[in-house]
């Protein structure tokens, strides 16, 4: 990859500047840096999506890059086409078999000049078609299917049929197949299982190709990974690193506590210098001169000085209940549900607790964040009844941020809260958005940014119950661990869709719903694991 002159900004808010650098063939880079920095963005300039204010990003050989977005809804168009039929199409075999079989058909009737230019295309056809490995191709796509835990019964299930989750792991194991010379991914462990994710880590450490990861889990970067690529949000600069994240992390360190001895010492010699020209400013002659020159070597001193924030920002979270809700704040009888003839939720009965933490796990499909909707009022059930509590006031937290007006900047998606602009400014503040972020629009924010954007705005809600979709998805360490600590000590009622073990096993959960059976059981921490494994591996 080499990056030259490369600057990229939205608005007021420049993400980088002026960016130079050129990292070798073959190279397994994880890709880091806080919300914001710009990293979901650097890799939409590769793809094309984003066009730079300047510079550009090139590929030796003109190599074929592929990209696994954090957000992929919209990402596979071929509705219509059966899951295998679409994964299979990731190497254009077919199309190629059929150009080779006009070409035989071809050179059977045609002059010796046009039959040597169909010879050579023959041979280039048949040189594209052992890079693809035809023969073997099919077996190929098996074992990735087996070792991505797709389940027979989706192969020939229409695309358009699929749910978010189910489309996402299918893109994932397309590009698998697909064999480009750069792979791109963005935050690609989200949902894993650990099977899966096993199977993932594995194929990319052994993969004869560059690979690109934008993650948070530190453990997959760890293992993958022999360079790290740090978007420095305060420079507004990219800065590589030899070795995976805990290497790159203490070499960050190291390089900041040399940044500060460096400017410990220039402060000390700026010092140094104002109190001699302070001394002798009003002299003459010989010192005249002397202080001429400390001038000069302060104003250049000045100009290189190293300027470090040593405050570290994190996000502050609370979320306060404006009263309390009855004995039982829901109660379900008998609900069902279903997408035309898939029936998700079938005869399905419980009621909540006040204060009581509730986890739903299963299978991607299984309809854990389609209950959730049905419980907030976003869909309506076939059959059965949902039985809101009167004094029951429910904060949603929806996994893919819709709640939120993409269209609008950020603090125009709080315009239906009754609040002061001075107090909604602070509470914007808490969650890192200062100054001019706040006029930014949701449709140019990271997914992590539009996450503290959702919990701004539950932070505010008042709610007594909270119904939660992944509310660590897309989060940076820091703030995942500020997101469960606030959730463990909120006082309210709260049921919980989570792929997270860590976040899920701190909560305090009581009971744990599997669907699509309908079981509750009581909650231990071995159930929990074992539950959120299944969550994970059928929401890719």
């Amino acid at each position: 990859m080499n990056i030259r002159n490369l600057s990229m900004s939205y608005g007021v808010q420049e993400l980088f500047s002026d960016v130079n650098l050129q990292i070798d063939e073959n190279e397994k880079v994880g890709v880091v840096g806080l919300n914001g920095a710009g990293k979901s963005t650097f890799f939409k300039i590769i793809m094309g999506i984003e066009t730079p204010d300047s510079g550009k990003i090139t590929f030796k050989n003109n190599a074929r890059v592929e990209w696994i977005p954090q957000e992929i809804t919209d990402e596979i168009p071929s509705l219509d086409v059966t899951v295998f039929d679409f994964l299979y199409s990731a190497r254009p075999i077919e199309k190629l078999n059929r150009e080779l079989q006009k070409c035989y058909e071809d050179v059977a009737d045609c002059d010796d000049l046009t039959r040597n230019k169909i010879f050579k295309k023959i041979e280039s056809i048949e040189k594209k078609l052992d890079y693809w490995e035809h023969y073997s191709a099919e077996n190929t796509l098996l074992k990735i299917i087996s070792g991505m835990n797709i389940d027979d019964s989706l192969l020939y299930k229409k695309i358009g049929e699929l749910s978010g989750g189910q489309k996402s792991k299918v893109a994932f194991a397309k590009l698998l197949y697909s064999r480009p010379e750069v792979i791109l991914l963005d935050e690609p462990t989200n949902h894993l299982d650990i099977e899966t994710k096993a199977y993932v880590t594995n194929y990319l450490k052994n993969y004869k190709g560059s690979v690109y990861i934008i993650s948070h889990d530190t453990d997959f970067l760890n293992e993958v990974t022999n360079k790290t690529l740090f978007l420095d949000k305060r420079r507004k600069s990219f800065y590589l690193y030899d070795g995976n994240y805990d290497k790159f992390k203490k070499l960050l360190r190291e390089h900041e506590k040399a940044l500060v001895r460096q400017m410990e010492i220039q402060d000390a010699q700026a010092k140094k210098l104002k109190s001699f020209i302070d001394k002798y400013s009003s002299s003459s002659g010989k010192r005249k001169k002397m202080v001429f020159d400390r001038e000069k070597k302060l104003e250049k001193l000045l100009d290189n000085k190293i300027d470090i924030d040593l405050t570290s920002k994190s996000a502050k979270i609370d979320i306060d209940m404006d009263r309390e809700s009855g004995k039982i704040p829901l109660k379900i009888n008998s609900l069902s549900f279903s997408y035309g003839n898939d029936k998700i939720i079938n005869n399905l009965s419980f009621s909540i607790r006040r204060g009581e933490r509730f986890l739903i796990v299963g299978k991607n499909g299984a309809g854990k964040s389609t209950l959730l909707k049905l419980i907030v009022g976003k869909l309506e059930p076939s059959s059965g009844d949902i039985y809101i509590g009167p004094k029951t006031d429910i904060g949603y937290y929806a996994q893919e941020h819709e709640l939120l007006d993409n269209n609008k900047s950020i603090i125009d998606n709080f315009s239906d809260i009754d609040i002061s602009m001075s107090k909604l400014r602070s509470v914007l503040g808490r969650f890192l958005f200062t100054g001019d972020d706040v006029f930014k629009k949701v449709s140019v924010l990271s997914p992590g940014e539009r996450s503290r954007v959702c919990l701004a705005k539950l932070s505010l809600s008042g709610a007594n119950f909270l119904v939660l979709d992944e509310p660590t998805n897309h989060l940076d360490p820091e703030t995942r661990k500020i997101v469960a600590d606030t959730f463990k000590d909120y006082r309210g009622t709260m049921i919980v869709v989570s792929h997270n073990p860590e976040f899920v096993d701190n909560l305090g959960i009581e009971r744990t719903l599997v669907l699509p059976k309908g079981i509750i059981s009581y909650y231990n921490k071995q159930d929990v694991e074992y539950f959120s494994k299944i969550n994970e591996k059928s929401k890719k």
